[in-house]
């Protein structure tokens, strides 16, 4: 919004034609999400405390001291994220870019269907929430309607193709199976974002490192030089969601002073499920979605933990783990939940930097 009302005017008045820069923009999305979620924070916990009573059921075939440590804590706190995050962007983004509102429009149709699943389990008491199917079909729906926009939107020949990392001509057309496709990333990153927020923050610092990877990729493939200096599909118009990236880095950030151990507050499905739809988005957007793998291979692989879990237990009755996602594996080995979160942190970083490297070895 300020993009829109101000940079008209840099002739007139200089100190305007900051905001066409994006770096600025993405600078100041950043900060003032960080100023909303400190600012409206307490007042965010205190009101969900007062709804919910008793607040987030716990897993009674959950790790034990979950029962003790986790007990009464208020869940929801996806609100937060999402109250920072789209008033940061809606701020500081473009709000003629396309892209801006499809990714906008993803994160909170998701948060919108967790918050319904959230409301279930703390009404009632229980842990169960949306039924699957019903949950499933919402974010489909969602998916299905964003790859629909962002073929419509993207150049050719990469409006149904997926980009191979490594390889700088590599394009696989995938004709109308582009959408399904697109769909199954922005499904998966949202549900594998929500099985990895067991814990408090182990979630939200690799989603921060994720989206600050995703900063620097649409801010390259959207610009036209750097694009072509890389070797990378220049998307035009995708650099603007470096601002949403941002926007997304300074909202995880604020929720995490509530929500580090002890936690004040859970994000719940409501914020995981929006956060995790924000980055499937962002990837099949810039043409990046293997890249997200690699960058969300904490995500994965507490997904894949969870898939052989359930497989294991149906074809042979034994358990591979102790129990799953992962993170409650090693709970289960006697790890501190501390010890669980810091190194998960390590390993999302460690991943983050190695999608980055993609960017140049082509």
């Amino acid at each position: 919004m300020l993009y829109n009302l101000l940079y008209p005017f840099a002739e007139q008045v200089p100190l305007c034609n900051l905001f066409k820069y994006l770096t600025f923009r993405t600078g100041g999305a950043v900060l003032t999400a960080l100023i909303i979620s400190f600012l409206a924070g307490p007042s965010v916990i205190r009101w969900l405390r007062s709804r919910q009573g008793h607040g987030q059921p716990i897993r009674t075939d959950g790790p034990e001291s979950h029962l003790l440590t986790k007990k009464g804590t208020p869940t929801m706190g996806g609100f937060l994220i999402l109250l920072a995050l789209s008033l940061s962007t809606l701020l500081w983004a473009d709000l003629t870019d396309p892209y801006v509102w499809i990714v906008l429009g993803v994160t909170l149709s998701y948060g919108l269907i967790g918050f319904a699943d959230d409301y279930l389990k703390v009404s009632k008491r229980n842990t169960k929430g949306l039924p699957g199917k019903l949950k499933l079909a919402g974010q489909v729906l969602v998916a299905v309607v964003a790859a629909v926009l962002v073929m419509a939107l993207s150049p050719e020949p990469l409006a149904q193709a997926l980009a191979v990392p490594f390889f700088k001509t590599v394009l696989l057309q995938l004709g109308w199976g582009y959408i399904p496709m697109a769909a199954f990333v922005m499904v998966g990153a949202s549900n594998a974002v929500n099985l990895t927020d067991g814990l408090d923050g182990l979630a939200t610092v690799p989603v921060m490192i994720a989206a600050g990877v995703f900063a620097l990729i649409s801010y390259l493939v959207g610009h036209a030089v750097f694009a072509n200096y890389l070797q990378l599909h220049h998307i035009p118009g995708s650099g603007e969601l470096a601002v949403f990236c941002g926007a997304l880095v300074g909202a995880g950030l604020g929720f995490l002073w509530f929500n580090a151990p002890p936690a004040l507050v859970f994000m719940g499905d409501t914020g995981s499920l929006a956060m995790g739809g924000a980055l499937g988005a962002m990837s099949v957007i810039t043409k990046h979605e293997f890249v997200l793998a690699i960058v969300g291979g904490l995500f994965v692989l507490e997904t894949v933990s969870v898939i052989v879990q359930v497989a294991s237990f149906k074809l042979t009755g034994k358990r591979v783990f102790r129990m799953a996602p992962l993170h409650h594996h090693f709970e289960k080995k006697g790890w501190a939940e501390p010890t669980v979160v810091i190194r998960f942190w390590i390993i999302a970083g460690i991943l983050g930097l190695i999608g980055l490297s993609t960017l140049k070895l082509r």
